[in-house]
């Protein structure tokens, strides 16, 4: 299969922009490769302002053995948007995959179930991992987290906060992608080739039926960014050590080696605390690695191999 498949879930709770003012609830879509009946499915889940198809490299090298699901988070992507702007946090995006799970569950039993997380990705993952009790179709057996740890550095937020929202018009795709790569330089060596792919998924028509582009996402995701702040995140952290630690399931822990989301130090405390993940890291690449890279895929791949 060189090409997913497009389907959507219905979400409870926040409405989308989209629906009609009486009803409830949201659509999220999501990219499905290899063999739907297959048991051993593997949640691939993107970053703040990426889209499922980031993992369009990754999930070929893991199809010959899994199902694999790259959602489309609320507010990005082919998903609806949403209508409080304030609800684009993690209590909804974890909600929202837990409908997903449930939803491929009833399509196909689930055996064995994996979950990978690029940064924001990552952060829904401890959330609903480490939290006990929550309708899980069966435990997750492998995590991986890209690039992503309970605390964040302060200083990468701010650099985020500089351009989220600021979706843009741009009148070519080669626009767009240049556009991209001059806030996305951390994520390592591309050639133009892989950075255009990359870039395609995206952008969208600025107006439908018309030539000129704008980023794929919903440009209110700034809002609730905004309300972030150094003391909220510190108050933050603790927390999220507190989900780390409960996580079970086996963790590799990715790091772009010039990352300044992840520091050195959390990413040593992680081999050391919770579920003691086993840490890779790769030259010459911040925040965060793309996973297209032969030696990324190749670690990925061996440790979710069934």
């Amino acid at each position: 299969m060189t090409e997913p498949t497009l389907h959507f879930v219905p979400c409870p709770g926040v409405a989308a922009t989209t629906n009609a003012p009486d009803q409830t609830g949201h659509r999220m879509a999501y990219w499905q490769w290899g063999d739907p009946a297959n048991p051993h499915v593997v949640l691939c889940v993107h970053g703040l302002t990426r889209q499922g198809r980031d993992f369009d490299v990754l999930a070929q090298a893991l199809s010959p053995f899994a199902r694999v699901i790259c959602p489309d988070v609320v507010g990005r992507g082919h998903s609806d948007w949403l209508r409080d702007p304030l609800a684009y946090q993690m209590a909804t995006y974890g909600g929202d995959m837990l409908a997903l799970l449930a939803q491929l569950h009833a399509q196909a039993p689930i055996q064995t179930l994996d979950w990978l997380g690029t940064s924001m990705g990552g952060l829904i993952g401890m959330g609903v991992l480490g939290t006990p009790g929550l309708p899980l179709p069966v435990p997750v057996r492998r995590l991986v987290l890209n690039d992503v740890g309970p605390a964040l550095e302060w200083t990468a937020l701010q650099r985020i906060a500089t351009y989220l929202g600021n979706t843009g018009r741009f009148e070519t795709l080669q626009q767009a992608a240049d556009a991209m790569w001059a806030i996305s330089a951390s994520f390592g060596p591309h050639t133009p080739a892989q950075w255009l792919e990359l870039s395609r998924h995206m952008v969208k028509p600025l107006v439908p039926g018309e030539s000129a582009l704008t980023l794929h996402y919903d440009p209110a995701l700034a809002e609730s960014f905004r309300s972030f702040s150094a003391a909220s995140a510190a108050e933050g952290e603790a927390a999220l050590w507190q989900l780390y630690e409960a996580i079970t399931a086996q963790t590799l822990l990715l790091r772009g080696a010039e990352s300044d989301l992840l520091s050195v130090q959390t990413a040593q405390a992680m081999t050391q605390r919770g579920p003691k993940a086993r840490l890779v890291e790769f030259a010459g690449v911040g925040h965060a690695p793309t996973l297209i890279a032969g030696p990324q895929v190749a670690e990925v791949v061996g440790f979710l191999q069934p």
